[in-house]
C-alpha cells in the first residue's frame, strides 16, 4: 500500500539500531528523507550510507547528537529546524532492583527517556501546527501499563510518555497534526538477541529453539510466543505517519503480542 509519504522529512531518534533503525528503513522505503540520530557519528554515517544505497531516491542525513545534552539538542534543532515527522524512539533500559535505584538513576532515566523527547516535541509541534501537518510518535512499552517490576525506573518513564502524548494531542485539536504512542512488547533488538544467545551459550540449540524456550518459561502471557521483530514496529510506525492514520489522536497503540490483558 502506498503510504503517500514521498519527500517527507523525518527525524528518528536512536536510529542506528533496533526499533529506531527499523522505523528509519521503513520510512525510507516509502520515500521519506530520514534524519539518522545517535551519539556515535561513525554509527550514524554507516546507517546513512546503508539507507542511501538501499533507497537512492531518498536523502538520508547525519543527525548525530546526544539529545539528552541540552546544548547538543539545541544545535541539532538549529541544523534541522523543520521536520514533517518526529519519532521519539531513543531510550535506555536495564533490569534493576528497586532498592538499588538511587535518585541519580531516577533522574537519569527521566532526562533520557522523557525530557529529551519532550524537548524535541516542544520545538517541532508549533511548527507542525502552523503548517497544519505533522506526526509525532513516542515509542513506549507494555511496561507503561503493565510493569513487570524488573525495571521500575524504565516503566515509570514509559508511563510518562503516554501522559505526555495525550497532553500534546489535545493541543492538536481541529488540526491534521497527530501525536500518538506505540507500545511494543518484548522486541528482538540486537541487545536482546545477545542476551538470549548468552543465556543458552552452552546449549546445542538454534536461535529459534532458544527463543521458543525463553518465551515458554519467561513470557507465558505472550500470545505470539516469540519476540516481536523491529521491522513489524517499523511498518506500524509508517502507517501512523501516513495520511491514512489521521483519526489516531493521542492513542496508546499496543503492539505487544498479546502481553497486556484486555479489560472490558
Amino acid at each position: 500500500m502506498e503510504m503517500a509519504l514521498n519527500n517527507k522529512t523525518a527525524l528518528v531518534t536512536g536510529s542506528t539500531k533496533g526499533i529506531g533503525k527499523a522505523i528509519a528503513l521503513e520510512l525510507a522505503k516509502e520515500g521519506v528523507n530520514v534524519l539518522i540520530n545517535g551519539r556515535n557519528n561513525e554509527d550514524v554515517e554507516e546507517i546513512v550510507k546503508e539507507i542511501k544505497t538501499a533507497y537512492p531516491a531518498t536523502t538520508p542525513l547525519n543527525a548525530a547528537a546526544d539529545i539528552v545534552d541540552i546544548q547538543q539538542r539545541k544545535a541539532l534543532l538549529e541544523k534541522f529546524p523543520d521536520v514533517d515527522i518526529l519519532i521519539n524512539n531513543m531510550g535506555i533500559y536495564e533490569i534493576m532492583q528497586y532498592e538499588e535505584i538511587t535518585d541519580d538513576i531516577w533522574e537519569k532515566y527521566f532526562r533520557t527517556n522523557v525530557l529529551a523527547a519532550n524537548g524535541l516535541s516542544k520545538y517541532y509541534l508549533p511548527r507542525m501546527l502552523e503548517n497544519n501537518d505533522g506526526r509525532i510518535i513516542f515509542i513506549a512499552s507494555e511496561e507503561a501499563v503493565m510493569p513487570s517490576g524488573l525495571m521500575p525506573q524504565y516503566g515509570m518513564t514509559k508511563s510518562m510518555l503516554l501522559s505526555l502524548s495525550k497532553s500534546l494531542s489535545i493541543l492538536t485539536k481541529g488540526s491534521e497534526v497527530t501525536v500518538n504512542t506505540i507500545m511494543p512488547g518484548p522486541t528482538l533488538s540486537e541487545n536482546v538477541q545477545q542476551i538470549i544467545e548468552g543465556l543458552y551459550n552452552d546449549e546445542d540449540m538454534t536461535f529459534a529453539e532458544k527463543e521458543e524456550h525463553f518465551m515458554i518459561h519467561n513470557q507465558p502471557q505472550s500470545d505470539i510466543q516469540r519476540f516481536i521483530r523491529p521491522i513489524e514496529i517499523g511498518r506500524l510506525a509508517v502507517f501512523l505517519c501516513s495520511p491514512y492514520a489521521s483519526a489516531f489522536k493521542g492513542s496508546p497503540i499496543r503492539m505487544d503480542g498479546g502481553m497486556i490483558p484486555t479489560i472490558y
